[in-house]
């Protein structure tokens, strides 16, 4: 891997591209610590050590939300407008015709989906702001509110465009490598901290090695799962073109057990804390405690809200995957140019084998997606090392997979210039 590495550093282009990507992390890095006037650190300081689901968003964030920086809303919102891009291009019969118009329909939907993320960023920022006004963390004229409303907001713009820009000029999915590096640049601060404890006697040396071997094993465990597939031969039918002969031979059709990534998580996690996020506005009176109360019975670290928040998984899991994969589209376009499963004649039974063998694998994706939801959860109260936010769930299932996506695309450049890559 190593010598891999210096092959890819002593091709020009291939460098260029790597050093860029290193560049925008840089510049990522600097807005996390521009912070936005007016806020009492030591409040809001106090604020995430009483809210747990603050914590962890503020991991996706590398820490801007926390210090409540120009970053603060990360890039969140852009995430959201394309999941709800994605559903709408499904319902709306306009958008799914524009999907299908090749590269102009993807550069409007594109463009749609920026304009909402813009949206949902105001929206988002200016519900924060009136919370923190309200708990008297941020003190704010009207003026003020709207300019750090329009700041946060140009924030999540520029870390899209930052995103669209290593998409174009780097390696890897631009969007993803952002939210990446917003969850590596968290790591430091968690690991400090951690080894304060320790030093302090907070924390037992022993726990936090057993937190560590629960991390490498989910680590394994995510590649794993991420990497695995089921394979579907499928058989071409022979056509003859003139004097030449087409098709005739043997592919194969690769099903993922998580087809449907780290999304179904987020679905769940957004549904099952909107009653937290409720009781944050509905202050300390009757309704808001009736609230406050029902939202903690129903966490996902509570046995109930652990089983609904499994229950709310695999039922997005199924969701999503159906989305991404739709067996009766797949099955026409096989029969439509001819092509056939060996055994499983066309039409209706392929369309019939396809969704029992999706169904099955999906299952076990879905239940690898619970576990890892959970043990986010589960493993503070195991090992009582409550300070390591990336054991487990979306943060550290988002950093495995793209670091998989960025080899596998560092390594297309490499095969494409006849060297070794680096997964065998």
């Amino acid at each position: 891997m190593l010598a891999s590495i210096i092959a890819a550093f002593k091709l020009p282009d291939l460098r260029k591209r790597i050093l860029f990507v290193f560049w925008i992390f840089g510049v990522f890095v600097i807005g996390l610590h521009i912070p936005v006037p007016g806020i009492d650190r030591e409040q809001m300081a106090e604020l995430f050590r009483r809210t747990d689901l603050l914590g962890l968003i503020d991991v996706f964030s590398g820490g801007a939300l926390k210090k409540y920086t120009i970053l603060a809303m990360g890039i969140a919102p852009y995430i959201n407008a394309s999941i709800i891009m994605q559903l709408l291009t499904i319902a709306v019969p306009s958008l799914e015709q524009l999907a299908k118009e090749g590269e102009h329909g993807r550069k409007k939907i594109a463009q749609y989906t920026r304009y909402l993320t813009v949206v949902l960023a105001a929206m988002q920022a200016a519900g924060m702001n009136s919370m923190l006004v309200r708990m008297g963390i941020l003190t704010a004229t009207p003026w003020h509110f709207i300019q750090i409303v329009v700041t946060l907001t140009a924030g999540t713009a520029f870390l899209m465009w930052l995103g669209e820009q290593i998409q174009d000029k780097g390696i890897g999915n631009g969007v993803s490598m952002m939210i990446f590096v917003g969850i590596v640049a968290s790591l430091p601060p968690q690991i400090k901290n951690t080894i304060d404890l320790v030093r302090g006697g907070a924390y037992d040396v022993v726990k936090v090695i057993f937190m560590a071997l629960i991390f490498l094993a989910t680590v394994v465990g995510i590649v794993a799962v991420q990497q695995a597939q089921r394979k579907i031969p499928i058989q071409h039918v022979k056509r003859v073109v003139g004097n030449k002969v087409y098709g005739g031979a043997t592919s194969y059709m690769p099903l993922r057990v998580n087809s449907a990534g780290v999304i179904p998580i987020i679905f769940a996690i957004s549904i099952q804390m909107f009653p937290g996020t409720i009781a944050q506005f509905a202050g300390s009176g009757k309704f808001g405690t009736a609230i406050q109360n029902f939202a903690k019975s129903f966490s996902p670290g509570t046995p109930i809200g652990a089983v609904v928040y499994a229950i709310l998984i695999i039922f997005f899991t199924y969701f999503y995957t159906a989305v991404q994969f739709n067996v009766p589209e797949v099955a026409e376009n096989l029969k439509k140019y001819g092509s056939f499963i060996p055994g499983i004649r066309p039409g209706k039974p392929t369309l019939e084998y396809l969704d029992r063998v999706m169904s099955r694998i999906t299952l076990g994706g879905a239940v690898f997606l619970c576990i890892i939801a959970l043990l986010q959860y589960w493993s503070p109260r195991i090992t009582g090392v409550t300070s390591f936010y990336l054991v487990g769930g979306t943060s550290l299932l988002i950093v495995v997979g793209v670091a998989l996506e960025t080899v596998q695309a560092m390594e297309a450049q490499l095969l494409m210039r006849h060297y070794e890559g680096f997964i065998r």
